[in-house]
């Protein structure tokens, strides 16, 4: 499958109007924002697990990163609640799922394969700091090296925001 594969288009999905698509395990759907490949993918989703639902315990051979949205994700590794953004390198094996139900958004398939770094930050407890260039703009660093800057931003109303990104960008608003 691809979906918004082609990365030198810009797209903007509105991830509320993507219908629900069941996943291999009972319980699970999600809406699919991009996609490059079949099951095993470079992908960004919203996904949704049931209370009570779980995915088989599988390793992440191209690595996984995700902020948990709503309820509380679990695995092996921990609880994690609505906030917390996690970053499972590439090799990075777990049995995910959540007793109580949870809706993460996640990027798959994007990590350097030599990556190793594991990042757990819980965005609601980190400060927020005002951008240098763009005094409107809080920032909470999450990750950063020479091919990924991932972070929180908070826009104030009323603004215009520009951003300069010659190798692309993508964001969930």
């Amino acid at each position: 499958m691809n979906l918004h594969a082609d990365m030198s288009q810009r797209a903007a999905v509105h991830a509320a109007q993507q219908p629900w698509v069941a996943s291999p395990m009972p319980g699970v759907e999600r809406r699919m924002l991009h996609r490059v490949g079949a099951e095993v993918a470079q992908a960004t989703t919203i996904v949704r697990y049931a209370p009570g639902s779980q995915f088989n315990a599988h390793t992440h051979t191209g690595g996984e990163e995700f902020l948990v949205l709503d309820g509380v994700f679990q695995d092996e590794h921990g609880d994690y609640s609505a906030g917390t953004y996690i970053r499972n390198p590439p090799q990075t094996r777990h049995t995910p799922g959540a007793a109580l139900g949870c809706t993460i958004f996640v990027k798959l398939w994007q990590f350097d394969l030599q990556d190793r770094t594991r990042v757990i930050a819980h965005t609601d407890k980190m400060a927020r700091v005002a951008d240098a260039y763009r005094p409107w703009v809080k920032v909470s660093p999450l990750y950063l090296d020479s091919r990924e800057d991932v972070r929180l931003e908070e826009w104030a109303a009323n603004r215009a925001i520009a951003l300069d990104l010659p190798k692309g960008g993508e964001f969930l608003v």
